[in-house]
C-alpha cells in the first residue's frame, strides 16, 4: 500500500486525504478527499458549486491536466438575460474590492465532475468512500478555519447577507456573524453530500439536485439551466512542460492563463538565475513579475477558448516592459497537493470566485460567481456564447527531477498565485531551502495599486528603494499573497509536506491500515 503525504488549506482537509490513503488510496484519492473537504467547510473562501483543475502525473503514464472550471451558461436563453440579477458590492480586501453577486454572476460550475473523474481514472477507491469525509464533517460540526473566517469578516455582509439561507448559515441570531473556532453544521449539505456519494455525481448535474439548481436559478432570472448543467464536459489537456536543469515541471495550459504565467517566470529566472536572497535579487524577480503580468494583461482575452497551445511559444521567449492594467484579486481558492510513495503526485486548485451569495434552498449547496469577477471580464459577458470555458488564474503545478523525486505544489491567491508558486520553486530549486522554509520565506507581488506600478510585500523583503516602483507593506505574513501548499516525496529520503502558515493549511501523513468509521 502507498504512502501518501498530503498538504492543503486547513488541517481537517489534510487529515481527511491522511485517512483515505490508509483505507488503500493513492495520492489522487486523497488530493479527491482533501478537496472535497475543503469545499464544503471552507466557508465562503470555497464552494461546492465551483470549478478547478486538476493536474495528474503517475511516474508510468504521461501527465495529465484536468480542465473542470467554470463554462458560460446561458444555453436556450435570449442573449438579453445577460446581465439580469447582478450587482456590484465593494468590500475591503487587500484595498478596496468590487465584485459582481447575485443568480446571474453564476457560472456553469465543473469541480464536482472533475473530481470524480479523476478518481475514477487514477485513483483506487469508491466515490462513495471519497465523499464520506466531507459528508461526516458537514454533519457533526466542524470549527470555522482562520482563512475562511478573516474572508467572511469582510465579505459576510456584501456578499453572504441577502440569499436567506445563506445568512442563516454564517450568522447567528443577533446578526453577529460566525468567529473563527465556531462549529458550524449544514445538515442540508450533509443530505445533499450523501445524494451525490450514493447517486455520484450525475444527480449535481442530470438529476434531482441539478433539477433543484436550475429551477432556483431560472427562477430568479439567472443564466445557469438545466441545458447547461447536461452539457457539461471535463475537458482533459496535455500540461505546459518546461525544463529547469534536471527538473522538468509541468502546469496548467490555456485556456487558463495561470500556468503560462509560470511558466514564463520560471523560464526568466532560469536564464538570469541569482542565488542569493539581496535587494539586487529582489529587482530582477520585480522586474521579471512585472514583464510576465503586462504581457498577461494585454495578450490574452478574457474568453480563453479563443486560444491555443500555438500561444505559449511566445510567453516563454518575451520579456520587455509595459503598462499593467489590472490586478487580480479573488481570495476565494483552495489548493490541495499530494505525492505517494510509488511517486504519483497530484495538485488541485478549485475555486468559487468571491461567492455568489446563492445557497440553493434546501440544499445547503454554495455557488459560485465565476461571471462577476470584473477584473477577468474586463469587456463585459455578451461576447461570450455558451459553452465558452471561463479563463483562470490557477496553475496546479508538478515537478519532477531525474532522480525520481516529485513535487505538488499550488496556491489559492488570483494572480499571487503564480507569483507565490513561483517564488517557493525558486527558493527550493535555486536557493536550496527545504520546502517549508521556501513557503514561509516572505514574499513580494508586482501589481498596480491606486494607478500605480506597486510591490506589495511582506516584512523581511528589503524592498523599499526599487527605482520604478512604489512600495506597498504588510506588517506581517497575509493571505493576500497566496496559501502554498506542497507535497514531495525523494526515493531515498520519502515523504515531506508543507502547508502555509498565511492561509491555516495543515499537513498530513498516512499511517498504516485503517477503517473510516
Amino acid at each position: 500500500m502507498s504512502q501518501v503525504a498530503i498538504s492543503s488549506g486547513s488541517q481537517i482537509s489534510a487529515d481527511a486525504g491522511a485517512t483515505i490513503a490508509s483505507l488503500g488510496g493513492n495520492a489522487v484519492d486523497a488530493a479527491v478527499a482533501s478537496t472535497l473537504v475543503s469545499m464544503c467547510t471552507d466557508l465562503g473562501v470555497m464552494a461546492p458549486g465551483a470549478g478547478g483543475f486538476i493536474t495528474i502525473w503517475s511516474p508510468d503514464k504521461q501527465p495529465i491536466a484536468m480542465d473542470a472550471y467554470g463554462e458560460m451558461p446561458g444555453r436556450g436563453l435570449p442573449p438579453e438575460r445577460v446581465g439580469k440579477e447582478m450587482r456590484e458590492v465593494v468590500f475591503d480586501y487587500g484595498g478596496q474590492m468590487s465584485t459582481i453577486i447575485g443568480y446571474g454572476s453564476v457560472a456553469t460550475p465543473g469541480i464536482l465532475k472533475g473530481l470524480a473523474m479523476a478518481a475514477e481514472q487514477y485513483g483506487n477507491l469508491p466515490w462513495k468512500t471519497l465523499v464520506e469525509p466531507a459528508r461526516r464533517w458537514v454533519q457533526e460540526g466542524f470549527p470555522l478555519t482562520g482563512a475562511a473566517a478573516e474572508y467572511l469578516a469582510y465579505t459576510h455582509e456584501a456578499i453572504f447577507s441577502w440569499h436567506p439561507d445563506s445568512y442563516r448559515v454564517l450568522h447567528h441570531p443577533d446578526g453577529s456573524y460566525l468567529q473563527p473556532g465556531e462549529i458550524v453544521r449544514i445538515p442540508e449539505l450533509a443530505d445533499s453530500l450523501g445524494i451525490i456519494a450514493e447517486e455520484g455525481v450525475s444527480t449535481f448535474y442530470t438529476g434531482e439536485i441539478g433539477q433543484r439548481i436550475a429551477k432556483e436559478i431560472q427562477a430568479n432570472n439567472g443564466l445557469l439551466t438545466a441545458l447547461d448543467l447536461q452539457n457539461y464536459q471535463v475537458q482533459t489537456r496535455r500540461p505546459i512542460s518546461i525544463r529547469l536543469g534536471d527538473w522538468e515541471v509541468i502546469t496548467n495550459p490555456p485556456p487558463a492563463i495561470g500556468g503560462v504565467c509560470v511558466a514564463a517566470m520560471l523560464w526568466l529566472l532560469e536564464r538570469q538565475p541569482f542565488l542569493t536572497d539581496n535587494l539586487a535579487a529582489l529587482r530582477q524577480m520585480a522586474q521579471i513579475q512585472k514583464a510576465v503580468l503586462d504581457y498577461r494583461c494585454h495578450h490574452f482575452d478574457e474568453s480563453g477558448d479563443n486560444f491555443g497551445e500555438g500561444q505559449v511559444p511566445p510567453w516563454l521567449k518575451w520579456v520587455s516592459n509595459l503598462d499593467f492594467k489590472t490586478a487580480l484579486t479573488s481570495p476565494s481558492t483552495i489548493h490541495t497537493s499530494a505525492v505517494d510513495s510509488q511517486g504519483v503526485a497530484c495538485a488541485i486548485t478549485a475555486s468559487a470566485g468571491y461567492g455568489s451569495g446563492v445557497m440553493i434552498e434546501g440544499t445547503g449547496l454554495w455557488l459560485n460567481n465565476s461571471l462577476g469577477e470584473i477584473e477577468l471580464h474586463p469587456q463585459g459577458l455578451r461576447g461570450l456564447t455558451p459553452g465558452t470555458r471561463l479563463i483562470s488564474n490557477m496553475a496546479p503545478s508538478i515537478a519532477r527531477h531525474n532522480d525520481g523525486t516529485v513535487i505538488a505544489i499550488g496556491s489559492p491567491g488570483a494572480s499571487r498565485i503564480t507569483t507565490a508558486i513561483v517564488q517557493v520553486l525558486h527558493n527550493f530549486l535555486h536557493l536550496e531551502m527545504s520546502l517549508a522554509e521556501a513557503i514561509n520565506h516572505p514574499r513580494l507581488h508586482v501589481e498596480i495599486f491606486e494607478g500605480l506600478s506597486t510591490i506589495a510585500f511582506e516584512t523581511g523583503v528589503p524592498v523599499e528603494s526599487i527605482e520604478g516602483f512604489v512600495t506597498r507593506k504588510f506588517p506581517e505574513m497575509s493571505m493576500y499573497f497566496g496559501g502554498v501548499q506542497a507535497a514531495l516525496w525523494n526515493p531515498d529520503r520519502g515523504l515531506v509536506a508543507a502547508a502555509d502558515p498565511r492561509r491555516s493549511g495543515g499537513i498530513a501523513y498516512s499511517s498504516g491500515p485503517t477503517q473510516l468509521i
